[in-house]
């Protein structure tokens, strides 16, 4: 549960829906699903496999894979490197939660007729997103300092459940209003041509890993904490099932809602004709829709940012494990320390990009997302795929697995992982930077 809430975030229900819309709608859809089991699961498997037989974090489980020096120093690079990438993501990610919450707290003041205030929390200000930034951190270090299983575990069980009722009971209302349909055929009806745009595999493969929090080490620290009897394909599996599960549903909601937005006499093109940008699709396109529904539009607009908040939650608690863990086990310094300076640390970077927003934001996703993220899980592959030794690797998914050399996860995965992940992420990659 704690690793499906790590995957479930902003990027299922903010980043996917909105990518699609960007880029295709079904088009986009296909080649996602096509990314996320023929990549995604794999390099999940990989993270999985080497946390659990490294009980550690990314620095001491890859530089454990080999006795090599040189092996061993790339190994603990990456792992370091991993765990500032997921910083930065928590960086920016603290920012667009904090919004989340003040749209979700707008709803709330303009139910109980507190208009000014409402406007307040919704508009672009300093004060603003430096406040609900700090709230949004303050909550996410309050759960990392209770450790893992009190903190970790025991909220990510309470809100993983929350979120999908309140998902669920979203898009069936939706889909209820004039215009869900259009979205709706936007949707699900391809256009084949468009799905072999490399804007567009590169968008997917960046979902995909960015969704299922890949190549910083977090799922490898949550394969740490996995007991040695799970069944780690099995497990795997249901964390990518839940993860794409619940992107392919938010799409349900997000998607129809510009459309009845749009049949409300909302806009959601610009003057060139193309998709208004993500952000302004999620902040304004979908708050005005909110609005021409009346007393319960306030009402369908609490519940979804709602859901956004908890969306945030679940996935920020596993960013900020990634630095804490490598502090607590690496440098011996107590969880309850680490947490807090971590944490404030994390929150100054915030501050940094809040202060020079137009510059740095859209710098730290693109440079975290689309570029680090993908090139850190194509050095999980080589290490798991090629330096760790096969027998070694068998060993440990047979602990909680005794049958799985003749099963036909084995048959694939491990050439999989050697050779087609590792040079289709490198493709793919090499066609972003040109």
């Amino acid at each position: 549960m704690a690793a499906a809430g790590s995957a479930v975030g902003l990027g299922n229900i903010w980043g996917f829906p909105t990518q699609a819309a960007s880029n295709g709608g079904a088009a986009f859809l296909i080649v996602y699903l096509v990314l996320a089991f023929t990549l995604a699961y794999p390099a999940l498997m990989a993270e999985l496999i080497l946390g659990r037989h490294a009980h550690a974090n990314a620095v001491t489980a890859l530089a454990g894979t080999s006795r090599n020096p040189v092996a061993q120093w790339i190994g603990r690079s990456a792992g370091v490197v991993g765990f500032i990438v997921a910083s930065l993501i928590l960086s920016f990610y603290a920012i667009v939660a904090g919004w989340m919450m003040s749209h979700c707290l707008s709803a709330i003041a303009s139910l109980v007729g507190a208009n000014d205030l409402a406007r307040w929390l919704v508009e672009f200000g300093l004060a603003r997103n430096l406040l609900f930034m700090a709230l949004f951190m303050g909550l996410t270090v309050a759960i990392i300092h209770a450790g893992v299983r009190d903190g970790i575990e025991r909220w990510s069980s309470r809100l993983m459940p929350l979120l999908l009722i309140t998902l669920v009971l979203l898009v069936i209302y939706v889909l209820t209003l004039d215009g869900a349909m259009q979205g709706l055929r936007v949707y699900l009806m391809p256009d084949m041509a468009s799905a072999l745009s490399p804007k567009l595999v590169i968008s997917a493969l960046g979902s995909a890993f960015f969704s299922l929090s890949l190549g910083v080490g977090t799922m490898l620290i949550y394969g740490s904490y996995i007991s040695d009897k799970e069944n780690l394909p099995v497990a795997g599996g249901l964390v990518t099932g839940v993860d794409i599960g619940i992107a392919v549903l938010a799409g349900f909601l997000v998607l129809p809602a510009m459309y009845v937005a749009l049949n409300n006499g909302v806009d959601i093109f610009a003057a060139d004709g193309s998709l208004l940008s993500e952000d302004t699709l999620i902040f304004a396109v979908l708050p005005a829709l909110f609005e021409t529904m009346g007393a319960t539009g306030g009402l369908v607009s609490l519940c979804f940012f709602f859901l956004m908040s908890i969306a945030a939650l679940t996935s920020s608690i596993s960013m900020l494990e990634v630095p804490v863990a490598y502090t607590i086990e690496n440098h011996g310094v107590r969880r309850h320390r680490a947490v807090l300076v971590i944490g404030v640390l994390i929150a100054l970077v915030s501050t940094i990009i809040l202060l020079n927003f137009s510059t740095l934001f859209g710098l730290v996703i693109a440079v975290t997302t689309r570029y680090s993220q993908p090139l850190l899980g194509f050095v999980f592959c080589i290490y798991v795929g090629w330096i760790w030794h096969r027998d070694s690797l068998l060993q440990e998914l047979q602990r909680g697995a005794p049958n799985v050399e003749s099963t036909l996860f084995w048959t694939i995965w491990p050439w999989h992982l050697r050779l087609v992940c590792p040079a289709i992420i490198l493709l793919i990659f090499v066609q972003s930077i040109r």
